[in-house]
């Protein structure tokens, strides 16, 4: 019997207490940057656009409410099996206008945004430990251990692969975390002012804030992010010639910030003059992190071949709640139900070395260059304790990485989840970087964990009995 498996991470949260909410934190200055102002367009008007890394024609489309038709009408330059476009490519886009449109004031690019290849040789734990701000002296309970302030952005950049230095300076524009030894407020659980009685305590504020910036920078990506509501119930159309990173932000900051407030945070005297204060200027040298026409090396489905496993999740996150979604789900035919154990072997999608583990976690470097920020890599999340491929082992496309179980995390079964990264970017399941394991396709569906793989015409719909039965062939 095969039965259906979910799973969410499980960032072990801080016990919440019963102290009432306090107010949000406010910047010390609300001179806000006007809104600059967008043409009304005639409808399919052909404007100007620069390819900004990661581009994609449908998200492209969604964003100046077009079709991909005619972009490529528009553009007849980009080849019919273009994935992503290539940095700094002048394109002509048609355009319906729509209003309200925010400002296009980018605060930084999308290579700083991810915890990628420019985070390289930046220690958080040793850039936190020379500043005199409160955050060094901090210590919270996290994942089994007590972890000081460095530790923790550490560790949030690692599991959510969000720029250590991003939050960091958003630690410090909200707080004075690296400049004031003082926090202002020490009894504030909601420190950077998301009010939720399980969101209390600085690590726990972080899960909610570098899943929200998730979220933000995926759904621009994949084309569902277009508008935000700010606290005076005033809807913003994001602006379409934003970036990833900078609609991810103004996201963020419509969720804590009054409009006033708001508008200072994304303006250049916000976050980002923090940002630069910190760590330099980040639009002196962007080295985009998305080549043109990325594509997937080959990959296996991860179980052995001539077994049938089920395909127990479509489309869902890599890691947190929400987006990316970026990981399918697979369980072993042999469990009956719940958190069975298993004798059935996850394996190696790919060739390639192991980076890091963890509970239920192994990591998977293609390039084997040891640095799970550098190149492809996939994510395996709920690989029992015992038989886990060792930290540092070199792995070839078919060899053991574990047992499915339920461990590192929520679960609702013994699977096995897994999820790609390139760049330190999480890749998402659907769209023109399909999941392709064996030449199936995965397909987001309406909804989370929905979805389905597609091969030669045939559909496996994900967690539906007999439908979900999908087999690895043989070489």
């Amino acid at each position: 019997m095969l039965t259906i498996s979910a799973c969410l991470p499980d960032d072990r949260l801080i016990t919440p207490t019963n102290s009432p909410p306090p107010s949000f934190p406010t910047p010390t200055s609300l001179a806000a940057t006007p809104l600059p102002t967008r043409p009304a367009y005639r409808p399919g008007e052909l404007v100007d656009y620069i390819a900004q890394t990661g581009d994609n024609l449908p998200a492209l489309a969604a964003r100046f409410n077009t079709t991909v038709r005619q972009i490529r009408d528009a553009n007849p330059i980009i080849p019919e099996d273009a994935t992503t476009m290539p940095h700094g490519m002048p394109m002509k886009i048609p355009i319906y206008y729509q209003p309200l449109w925010g400002s296009p004031y980018q605060i930084i690019p999308d290579s700083l945004f991810i915890n990628g290849p420019e985070q390289i040789g930046f220690d958080p734990v040793k850039y936190v430990n020379q500043h005199p701000g409160w955050l060094k002296n901090k210590v919270e309970y996290l994942a089994d251990k007590n972890r000081r302030g460095g530790e923790i952005i550490e560790y949030y950049a690692t599991y959510y692969s969000i720029s250590p230095r991003l939050l960091l300076a958003l630690l410090e524009y909200q707080t004075g975390a690296l400049s004031n030894p003082l926090q202002e407020n020490p009894d504030n659980p909601y420190i950077l002012g998301y009010r939720d009685t399980l969101r209390q305590g600085l690590a726990n504020q972080l899960i909610w804030a570098a899943n929200t910036l998730n979220n933000g920078y995926y759904s621009w990506r994949s084309g569902k992010l277009k508008s935000i509501e700010l606290k005076n119930r005033q809807i913003e159309v994001i602006d379409p010639w934003q970036n990833a990173s900078t609609a991810a932000l103004r996201r963020y900051f419509s969720l804590v910030y009054e409009s006033d407030q708001f508008h200072k945070a994304v303006s250049s005297e916000g976050l980002a003059k923090t940002y630069r204060i910190l760590f330099g200027d980040p639009w002196l040298k962007v080295n985009p992190h998305i080549p043109v026409s990325l594509e997937q090396p080959p990959m296996r489905l991860p179980f052995d071949p001539g077994k049938t496993w089920a395909f127990t999740g479509g489309p869902h996150t890599g890691w947190g709640d929400g987006e990316p979604w970026a990981a399918l789900d697979f369980a072993p035919p042999s469990v009956i139900g719940g958190c069975s154990p298993t004798k059935e072997w996850a394996t190696a999608v790919a060739d390639g070395l192991i980076v890091r583990t963890g509970s239920g976690i192994a990591v998977l470097d293609l390039d084997g260059d040891g640095d799970e920020r550098t190149g492809w890599v996939v994510f395996y999340l709920h690989l029992a304790s015992e038989g886990m491929v060792p930290l540092g082992t070199r792995v070839k496309t078919g060899d053991p990485m574990g047992h499915p179980s339920c461990e590192g995390g929520r679960s609702t079964g013994t699977h096995v989840h897994i999820a790609r990264k390139y760049n330190g970017e999480w890749i998402l399941a659907d769209g023109v970087l399909a999941f392709d394991l064996e030449g199936w396709k995965a397909k987001n569906g309406k909804e989370a964990y929905e979805g389905s793989l597609e091969k030669n015409g045939i559909t496996v719909i994900a967690g539906r009995d007999q439908k979900s039965h999908i087999q690895s062939i043989l070489d």
